[in-house]
């Protein structure tokens, strides 16, 4: 991993997951548009370890609608059962990816008999109450999403999460079984992101590029980036390139070293990746638990494409990033921590590329 392949070792993903679906026919579901990653990353996995794969999905845009053609879906293979067709009763094990709290609840008697395992990707108690702040901790709609959470996650075969901090959380607040759940962690989409030669626009040829991409939900932090560049203002040899959808109401610094790009396709940011020299991943946020739990897919991204990071310094992270030359950590919440580990790469880069010790403001 990173230039130097530097990755903490650790035993191997999917242990239990190659024991149950090994040579077993599956019935994957998900309620996420079929090339978001992490499905794309088991439906890989699944297609090398089973014997037999069918896919339930919709590829419709607004999410309820898609919702109902993925229960149509279930409900007919439910029907094809009773008449004794085939379908659903020929399947050993069903694989339920993106949110599995809005289809185990309404079908766990429907896949009686069968072997059933989620990624619990996302919490719903953890994202509303905790990341997204919708809810307060202690009202009905809290207690609500507790319990979808804790219902969904009892009477399963195999939990799947991507942090062992995370699956740490689910078994301590939800009751999970510890004996049932398995970290298997993020992958980037390598037919995207991959290492390439860095051609520089001549804007940048001479500048250290600094780059963050983000939706910009409150657990990435993205007001501590803002607040660390806003430092710079002054400092001619950096430049920032932020991408992502930051509102004029986030105070977001306007400065000459700054670009902001609200959306890229995927081809296109790569292409941007390419060109930066260290690039941030987080989570910055210091006040949300999530953040400490979770690894931001874009530090699997920009990994993947073999470049310099800085991360917040979180359990997570730990779990597979070693600080080094290419892995710098920085308190999570701290601006000014954030805004030294970039200065001190900008001196460290010049010093490497002209030789020379300039102090920066």
């Amino acid at each position: 991993m990173g230039k130097d392949e530097k990755k903490k070792e650790s035993k191997p993903e999917g242990v239990l997951l190659r024991e149950l679906v090994c040579n077993k026919k599956v019935l994957f579901v998900t309620t996420k548009n079929i090339d978001y990653i992490r499905n794309q990353q088991e439906i890989k996995q699944l297609q090398e370890l089973a014997f037999k794969l069918t896919i339930v999905s919709s590829n419709k845009a607004n999410y309820p609608a898609r919702l109902i053609e993925i229960y149509k879906k279930i409900f007919v293979l439910a029907i094809c059962k009773l008449i004794k067709k085939g379908n659903l009763q020929e399947y050993d094990v069903v694989f339920i990816g993106f949110a599995p709290q809005l289809i185990l609840p309404f079908f766990r008697k429907t896949f009686s008999g069968k072997k059933i395992i989620i990624d619990f990707f996302i919490s719903v108690y953890d994202t509303l109450v905790s990341d997204r702040q919708k809810f307060k901790r202690n009202s009905i709609a809290a207690k609500i999403c507790h319990y979808i959470d804790s219902t969904t996650l009892k009477n399963v075969d195999l939990v799947i999460t991507d942090t062992k901090a995370q699956a740490n959380f689910f078994i301590e607040e939800f009751g999970a079984d510890s004996k049932r759940i398995e970290t298997i962690y993020l992958e980037a989409d390598k037919t995207i992101y991959y290492p390439r030669m860095q051609k520089k626009s001549d804007k940048l040829r001479n500048k250290v590029v600094v780059l963050y991409f983000g939706s910009v939900l409150p657990l990435q932090g993205v007001d501590v980036v803002l607040e660390a560049i806003r430092k710079f203002k002054d400092v001619s040899e950096v430049f920032f390139d932020i991408i992502g959808p930051i509102s004029s109401k986030m105070n977001k610094p306007i400065q000459e070293n700054v670009r902001y790009i609200d959306w890229l396709s995927q081809i296109e940011l790569a292409e941007h990746i390419s060109q930066a020299d260290i690039c941030l991943a987080g989570h910055f946020n210091k006040v949300i638990e999530k953040a400490d739990r979770t690894i931001p897919g874009k530090a699997y991204i920009y990994e993947a494409m073999k470049k310099d990071m800085i991360l917040g310094d979180s359990a997570a992270n730990r779990e597979i990033f070693s600080e080094d030359s290419h892995h710098i950590f920085s308190k999570r919440g701290d601006a000014i921590e954030l805004s030294t580990r970039i200065k001190d790469y900008i001196s460290d880069y010049m010093k490497k590329t002209t030789g020379s010790e300039k102090a920066l403001p």
